[in-house]
């Protein structure tokens, strides 16, 4: 009768061989393997990334330049740390950083500034009391956070723009570059309801005839500005312009007085956030195939407006 300890000693024998042999030859990197191994079991360790190896990999995935006067920059923490979890976001909060702590993520990418300015400088108001707090915090669960607009903007698609309509189901009228879709007609008031359940938002603001019929929409998700906003209006015609955010001394006058003079380009806001957040959603997808066996996950900041 066999010993089963010696069948299990020549067993550890031979998987022992392999390895050594694996690794003198130099095999370990034609496998795509990382070379720590387990001491005791004798078994690969998956392979850990730096905060760097990542934002390389994205660059290069993305098929990105890198720019010279860009926004998005480290806003905290090193780029050599080893990262032990990704959360996406549209805005680093007190609450998504507490939220990646639980998550044992220690690396944020956000689409949109930590310190309350656009290009998050830390002396944009003086001796800010809510900017030191969120420091400290930052300091404490050693996270990392890298503002992701830019480049995100530059994606082929544009995930912020693909994640919204992937999110409103409209993908079948989507195409990359263009910011007018055609879909399907329905009134104004079932173009708000579609959007309030399809990407979960509680309230909209619109201006414009509820039983409009819309058709042609121009999706201008964020805050694009009025220069912007008005001028696809003018030269896009659509039938209701959908955006995140505006300057109500802007657009909005200028979508009201266009439908006081008889014209049929209506609005729907949605608001910034949750405008652009279902493009940091999104970005998840595409990134777990490229960093296989790290835990990606997203968290959304939310509207911070209370309706009352």
């Amino acid at each position: 009768m066999n010993n089963p300890y010696s069948i299990h000693n020549s067993l550890k024998g031979r998987r022992n061989f392999i390895i050594n042999s694996i690794k003198s030859a130099g095999g370990l990197a034609i496998l795509g393997l990382n070379s720590s191994f387990d001491t005791e079991n004798n078994f690969p360790i998956e392979k850990s990334f730096t905060v760097q190896e990542i934002i390389n990999i994205i660059m290069k995935e993305g098929g990105l330049q890198p720019m010279n006067n860009t926004v998005d920059t480290i806003k905290a923490g090193k780029t050599d740390q080893v990262v032990t979890g990704i959360v996406t976001t549209m805005f680093p909060t007190i609450k998504v950083i507490e939220e990646a702590a639980r998550r044992n993520a220690n690396f944020i990418i956000a689409h949109e500034p930590s310190f309350y300015n656009h290009r998050d400088d830390t002396e944009w108001v003086k001796n800010n009391s809510v900017l030191k707090q969120k420091l400290q915090l930052l300091e404490k669960y050693k996270m990392v956070i890298w503002r992701f607009h830019d480049y995100c903007h530059s994606l082929k698609p544009d995930a912020v723009s693909y994640g919204l309509a992937k999110k409103a189901n409209w993908l079948p009228y989507y195409k990359t570059g263009q910011i007018t879709l055609t879909i399907p007609p329905v009134s104004l008031q079932q173009l708000v309801q579609h959007l309030k359940s399809s990407l979960g938002i509680a309230h909209l603001k619109i201006i414009g005839n509820p039983e409009q019929k819309c058709e042609r929409i121009a999706l201008l998700p964020g805050a694009s500005g009025g220069q912007r906003q008005v001028s696809i209006a003018e030269t896009e015609k659509p039938d209701v312009l959908i955006v995140g955010e505006v300057s109500e001394w802007e657009t909005a006058e200028y979508i009201r007085d266009g439908k006081l003079l008889g014209g049929k380009t209506s609005l729907i806001i949605l608001g910034h956030a949750v405008s652009e957040e279902p493009g940091m959603e999104w970005l998840v997808e595409w990134l777990r195939p490229k960093l296989t066996g790290l835990q990606i996950t997203h968290v959304a900041s939310g509207d911070p407006f209370t309706w009352l």
